[in-house]
């Protein structure tokens, strides 16, 4: 067998004619610096082609339907085996994707509480039970023998009808009688019922005195009670009192009844399982009335209506004008003084036209209709851009829906137990708590029971185990998968394929150890050994420190980042790359050269933000002190509560504060100090767009003075062009066969979506016409093709647009292009360019950012760019918060808060906080005992 992949003359996207031999079987580690072509060799190659031959696998007639893949920019690639690619761009954004559902674990558990949980009702709270026809008729005459009492099957429960074609066909049965509303009547002929009124219905199928010698006479008419009654029973008494029989799980005192349990009723994605209310979401989304008119004390004209601000020329505001006027109103008038059938027609519109002044013929008018501003705000929502459903997302409320409490099933499901607790209780529990509860539950369980879950348990524990393996203890399996980090949601895939138990296969991964504490590093790095000596090759795309050493072959590519990368600097096992001294790896890998450590920490402003009392989700009632004018580090085992500090706590206070938004922050009591600082702004990883039509040079801004420079252009004058000519997002310059997009999507159906390059334009993205304007030689296509780097030269004449290009080079980011789509950018390249994007903008130097993880997809070098870059906005006067777990940045802060002192319910308090000193000296933090070793500073005082 082929002990080698071999890769012959690579040249996809930087990649310099490359030849490599990667060692199969083992676990292989790509480094470099950001940009170097780490991912075009892995992703772009060594993927790509595994994609495509496997594509070419299928008959031709298959091929017809699913187009074809255009072939990697390589010579040959050899011993090639079957690929799965675990990236971080494929994490779900879908709500209803969960860790359980991801991991199949919920569908182990969906199977035991449907063969094994016993019933309970929602109404007494007492066990179900379910009878034989026997035992039903024993009851009977034990119970109510020598009473005079009524058979009776339930038909109809709570519900509306005049059920003029049951009792016909009760008539024809030749059946006489009828219970309705607790009424016995007599069928009669043409028989209705109030159609618009709720009622019940039962059939009388006997009456009589129980006693051993009519057995055989209560026994048929039992089963046939049962039999019309579908499984169901109602005895009424002497004394009018109702008595409830069932074959199915029934509760006897309130005759409530449950279908028999199957799989799908324990899923929220089913409608037999999902509750009602939420459609199995668990929330339940909306825009309140509270949102768009947040002052009621301004009027119209001076910005009561938030989602559209103050008063302008524009076709809205003249409706809303005519509207006023029709009732007797004008812009003028305070909201609070208007009538509530005036303002709900603004918000949820009216079928009645109105009558609005043409701009276009002055004296005439326009007879229209309002949908309301409320309605117009979801249709955005829905189908609006991404810059618009990030706009109106402010005004929406999330609300746990008040018929299932967030637990996504209908109030049936959730009264099958097992142990005392429903499958939504279970799904709650953190993973380190079910593996403990699923070790003990075998010895809870009846016999019968321990015979259906022996199997079933053996999965789910299995499963458990190797999330466990791969640090994710802290996770609880109704945790949204569009909740986690990039690393997260690839190390639940992780686990999954070490599940699969698969041999053979090439594994492929982005940074796996995004969002890892040092402490669980170790236990990633076993899990990708697990899948080595399954008998695959793994190769890691990663700058992790630990992970580089951990490899049995690491490979070096660089030496720089875009057009000065593309080679293979260094490669072989960990100790041969570090004697190689073309490798700036490999001098952060012998501590030869290191991110240094400040000599002085800065003290910061003396002003605080003082947030008191968080007490969401595992954090426990803390009260946390963010000195302002420093460089802030949030620490922790993954899980210890950073994100439900910053990202669910404090970051939506300040962002109700000072944009008025409508997300509700996670519990507190108070917050002091805000009026020291003017604006917020968060930068995360997600995506800074979902199609390629998104680009550094159109989200930054940028764009447009690149279009607005080609619109004045002689030739574009000449030919009437307007800067829309040159967006490839407006029809007239665009090319029409791809929509401008330059690229095709084939959907795969059971496959992920390929794109394949537009065969009109190449991939250019315009039509002929547009790409004859050129500035400098270059067409606009062209200009997109450009690297930020080329860029920058190109336009170093045009001061607007070379302050854009500056900033994006100073961030690291001068290796990318300008066009380059937003879908093929990481978490780290996509937080940059935003980062880029609000340094662009002028600071006031009390501004308050948030950052997640900046380091994500950095190499050590890029992480010194990124940090004199950070600092500087401190010494602006700005405060800088990042949640980092990199040991480079922790050791720059100048003050640290360390949660802990483990993940999930185990966490959420403060272990210790000051200066990286002071958390290194602390005995309890596992930060500070990795930080201890970083600073290599002697020893410290212990706590």
């Amino acid at each position: 067998m082929e002990q080698f992949i071999r890769v012959s003359g690579a040249r996809v996207h930087n990649l310099k004619n490359i030849d490599i031999d990667i060692p199969r079987f083992r676990l292989v580690v790509i480094t470099g610096v950001s940009g170097s072509g780490k991912s075009s060799l892995v992703f772009d190659t060594l993927y790509a082609e595994g994609q495509r031959r496997y594509l070419e696998s299928f008959a031709s007639y298959a091929r017809n339907f699913l187009g074809t893949l255009e072939r990697p920019d390589v010579d040959s690639i050899e011993g090639l085996s079957p690929v799965i690619a675990i990236e971080q761009k494929t994490t779900s954004r879908n709500p209803r994707s969960t860790v359980g559902t991801t991991t199949e674990i919920y569908d182990y558990l969906r199977l035991l509480y449907a063969r094994a949980a016993e019933a309970y009702s929602y109404v007494t709270g007492k066990k179900m039970v379910r009878q034989s026809e026997d035992q039903i008729t024993n009851s009977i005459l034990e119970r109510f023998a020598g009473q005079k009492i009524q058979l009776l099957a339930p038909l109809v429960r709570g519900r509306k009808g005049h059920y003029r074609e049951l009792f016909k066909k009760l008539e024809k049965s030749g059946y006489t009688k009828v219970r309705v509303d607790g009424e016995v009547r007599d069928i009669e002929p043409q028989m209705q019922l109030d159609r618009y009124k709720i009622h019940d219905i039962e059939l009388v199928i006997d009456r009589l005195r129980p006693k051993e010698d009519d057995r055989h006479r209560l026994t048929q008419s039992v089963r046939k009670a049962l039999q019309e009654g579908n499984g169901l029973l109602l005895v009424i008494d002497e004394a009018g009192n109702p008595f409830f029989y069932s074959k199915r799980l029934m509760c006897p005192e309130s005759g409530i009844a449950y279908d028999d349990p199957a799989p799908n009723m324990f899923s929220f994605n089913s409608p037999y399982g999902a509750c009602p209310t939420c459609e199995g979401l668990g929330v339940i989304e909306h825009i309140p009335r509270e949102a768009v008119f947040p002052d009621p004390e301004l009027s119209i004209e001076e910005g009561a209506i938030a989602p559209l601000g103050e008063y302008r020329d524009i076709w809205v505001f003249k409706k809303i004008a005519a509207i006023l006027k029709q009732h007797g109103y004008k812009l003028t008038m305070p909201v609070k003084k208007l009538p509530e059938e005036v303002i709900n027609i603004l918000l949820y519109g009216s079928k009645e036209k109105v009558a609005v002044p043409s701009k276009k013929y002055p004296g005439q008018e326009w007879e229209t209709g309002f949908d309301g501003i409320i309605p117009f705000l979801e249709w955005q929502l829905q189908e609006g851009t991404a810059k618009m459903r990030e706009f109106v997302g402010e005004f929406v409320v999330s609300e746990t829906c008040p018929e299932c409490k967030g637990a996504r099933l209908k109030k049936e499901s959730l009264h099958f137990k097992i142990d005392g607790k429903n499958i939504a209780e279970v799904a709650a529990m953190d993973l380190q708590q079910l593996d403990a509860w699923l070790n003990q539950l075998p010895g809870r369980l009846n016999p019968t029971q321990q015979l259906i879950a022996e199997e079933i348990l053996k999965e789910i524990s299995k499963r458990v185990h190797f999330l466990l393996d791969v640090g994710l203890h802290y996770l609880t399996l109704d945790r949204p998968m569009r909740t986690l980090s990039g690393g997260e949601a690839q190390r639940i895939r992780l686990a999954t394929q070490i599940g699969t138990q698969l041999t053979g296969v090439l594994y492929l991964l982005d940074e796996p150890s995004i969002g890892l504490h040092q402490r669980d590093n170790e236990k990633l790095i076993r899990a990708l050994k697990a899948l080595r000596d399954l008998g695959n090759s793994v190769i890691v795309v990663e700058h992790d420190k630990e992970m580089m050493l951990a490899a049995d072959h690491l490979v070096d590519v660089g030496p720089g980042a875009g057009r000065h990368g593309g080679r293979i600097v260094a490669q072989g096992s960990p100790q041969e790359v570090m004697t190689c001294a073309n490798s700036p790896t490999a001098l952060y890998l012998k501590g030869e050269r290191a991110i240094a450590v400040p000599t002085k920490r800065r003290a910061g402003n003396g002003k605080m933000l003082i947030l008191k009392g968080a007490r969401g989700h595992n954090l426990k009632n803390i009260t946390v002190r963010f000195p302002l004018g420093t460089m802030i580090g949030i620490t922790g085992v993954s899980g210890s509560g950073k994100s439900s500090l910053i990202h669910h706590t404090l970051f939506p206070i300040l962002r109700k504060h000072f944009y008025r938004s409508q997300r509700d922050p996670l519990p507190y009591d108070s917050i002091e100090g805000l009026e020291h600082i003017d604006k917020v702004i968060e930068i995360d990883q997600a995506p800074i767009g979902r199609t390629p039509r998104s680009n550094p040079a159109t989200y930054t801004g940028l764009f447009t003075h690149i279009r607005n420079l080609f619109k004045d252009l002689p030739e574009a004058k000449i030919r009437g062009y307007k800067a829309g000519r040159f967006s490839f997002n407006v029809k007239g310059g665009r090319c029409e066969a791809c929509g401008g997009a330059g690229v095709k999507t084939i959907e795969m159906e059971f496959l992920p979506d390929v794109q394949v390059l537009c065969d009109v334009c190449k991939g250019k993205r315009y039509n002929r016409e547009t790409l004859e304007v050129r500035y400098k030689g270059k067409s606009i296509a062209d200009v997109l093709d450009m690297t930020i780097e080329e860029a920058a030269a190109f336009f170093e004449n045009h001061p607007q647009i070379a302050r854009y290009l500056t900033v994006l080079n100073e961030v690291g980011l001068g290796y990318l292009t300008l066009g380059q789509p937003a879908t093929t950018l990481s978490g780290g390249e996509a937080q940059r360019i935003k980062l880029a994007t609000e340094l662009i903008r002028k600071s006031t130097g009390n501004t308050f950012y948030i950052l997640d993880e900046p380091t994500t997809g950095l190499h050590f070098q890029d992480i010194e760019r990124l940090l004199d870059f950070l600092n500087r906005l401190v010494e602006q006067g700005n405060t800088v918060l990042v949640i980092e777990h990199n040991l480079d940045v922790i050791k720059v802060c100048d003050y640290l808060i360390d949660l802990g002192p483990e993940g999930g319910a185990q966490g959420g308090t403060i272990v210790c906080e000051g200066t990286p000193e002071e958390v290194a000296a602390h005995r309890q933090s596992h930060t500070g005992r990795f930080l201890r070793m970083e600073l290599k500073q002697g020893q410290f005082a212990e706590k």
